[in-house]
């Protein structure tokens, strides 16, 4: 006992004391967010009984509705596949290498590596999980006294803080197509185009101050090169994540490792989306149909050879299957919601409540305590909008903006939640309970400025009542 603590000189402090009590329950008492998704559907129907919806209503409802997400769920699904096939691809590789040798000190690598964690998660959360973790797998084998969980933790910033706020927002994209906004959502909220959500200079304000302050907590927070848990002490070892594939022998293997195809096909992809965006704005034509597209012609473009693509296409699948498998019971949930007495229930507590002003702070206060149990931006929103939404109206405030709210208080529990680790502690060689004590640190910084900030910005905007397609 007493040579662990000298190992590790940190293990006695309030903040590692109180991350590894939240990871350790976090680990016990947490099931798989599956379990909440179904006990979700258990409560959903429990509660449309209550308001005295027929039982086999209520069971017509989960069923016409369970089916209603699939091309989203394809989506999502997508955007998980393109981030993961981009970020391990040769070219970013060395890219990696490269940004590898910039930091030169411990507290500079893990405010480099947070930085670097947040910029990435606003182009794509994909992306930003696993261009990352291989960053951090770079730079700590150069620098062997930075604090791993430290820089580890740093690494998962960006899933905690700002990602919902890019391009890559499942709640925005999904409110941005038209497609995918369930029929009976369109008349609530409309089509919202980007301009009026992740595009929003208030939306780009309180990104970049989340940035500034969670680098800032990054750097000062990271324990000084002495007093380092460094990955050597905890035992961490790696194995090289590139794809490694043998020179072809036969015809068929010589077609599948040429660029030929692939180039062609890719240049193709990218020559539809420059019509796209001629044809309309930038926030009209960036949706998730296109953010897919767009990331699968790069894949294919940077790992030129198609059976690197298709290597690296089937490492990112399991990452997928949570995605696959819950968004269906997400629908099944929301068509009971929006067809039964819950949708005016809901909105109308909502209203009763709230006030105009205290709206935003109920709202992003909801949407972080509910995502504890359902860690999904995209399924939660389906779950939350038929009556958040309702009440917006309700109260005039700014449909956009709204969504916004939602986005910015959805990343909070990702902070303490080890769902959306998973992807990044099988990368890194590490727990949950290793990366919890920087983030609940990184958490009691962002709540607050979160919540102020979505309070203060939602009385700048104007209301206007939804648009339709």
């Amino acid at each position: 006992m007493n040579a662990a603590r000298r190992t590790d000189p940190d293990a006695d402090t309030p903040l590692a004391r109180a991350g590894a009590f939240v990871a350790d329950a976090c680990e016990r008492y947490f099931p798989d967010a599956f379990v909440f998704a179904l006990a979700a559907v258990l409560f959903v129907f429990l509660a449309g009984l209550a308001l005295r919806e027929a039982p086999l209503k209520l069971v017509g409802e989960f069923g016409r509705g369970f089916w209603g997400l699939v091309p989203f769920t394809m989506q999502m699904a997508l955007v998980i596949v393109g981030g993961f096939v981009v970020a391990i691809s040769p070219p970013f590789a060395r890219l990696i290498r490269s940004l590898a040798r910039v930091p030169r000190t411990a507290r500079g690598a893990v405010a480099f590596v947070a930085f670097f964690a947040m910029l990435a998660s606003l182009l794509s959360w994909g992306l930003s999980l696993v261009f990352t973790g291989l960053l951090v797998r770079e730079i700590a084998t150069r620098l062997k006294q930075v604090d791993y969980r430290a820089v580890c933790a740093a690494a998962y910033l960006g899933l905690g803080s700002v990602w919902a706020l890019g391009l890559s927002s499942s709640a925005a994209l999904l409110q941005a197509t038209p497609s995918t906004v369930p029929k009976e959502l369109l008349p609530v909220t409309g089509v919202i185009p980007l301009s009026q959500t992740i595009l929003l200079w208030q939306s780009a304000v309180m990104a970049i101050v989340l940035i500034v302050v969670s680098v800032a907590v990054a750097y000062y927070s990271c324990p000084r090169e002495g007093r380092a848990r460094t990955a050597e002490a905890m035992g961490v070892r790696f194995q090289t994540p590139a794809i490694e594939i043998p020179g072809p022998k036969t015809p068929a293997e010589r077609l599948e490792s040429s660029p030929f195809l692939g180039t062609i096909v890719a240049l193709l992809m990218l020559c539809f989306l420059v019509l796209e965006f001629r044809e309309k704005s930038f926030a009209a034509a960036l949706n998730l149909n296109n953010f897919n597209f767009a990331f699968l012609a790069l894949g294919l473009l940077l790992h030129r050879r198609l059976d690197s693509f298709l290597l690296a296409v089937g490492r990112a699948v399991p990452a997928t299957a949570g995605v696959l498998i819950q968004f269906p019971f997400y629908a099944g949930i929301f068509g009971i919601i929006s067809n039964t007495a819950i949708q005016p229930a809901m909105a109308d507590l909502f209203v009763k409540i709230t006030t105009k002003g205290t709206f935003p702070l109920v709202v992003a206060l909801y949407s972080a305590v509910l995502g504890l149990f359902v860690p999904s931006g995209g399924g939660k929103w389906i779950i939350e909008a038929p009556y958040v939404m309702a009440a917006a109206n309700a109260w005039h405030v700014h449909l956009g903006f709204t969504v916004q709210i939602y986005n910015a208080a959805e990343a909070l529990p990702n902070l303490i939640n080890p769902f959306w680790m998973l992807p990044l502690m099988g990368i890194l060689n590490v727990r949950a309970r290793d990366l919890a004590g920087f983030s609940i640190l990184q958490l009691i910084f962002h709540a607050p400025i979160v919540f102020f900030l979505c309070w203060m910005f939602a009385q700048s905007l104007p209301y206007s009542p939804p648009a339709l397609p």
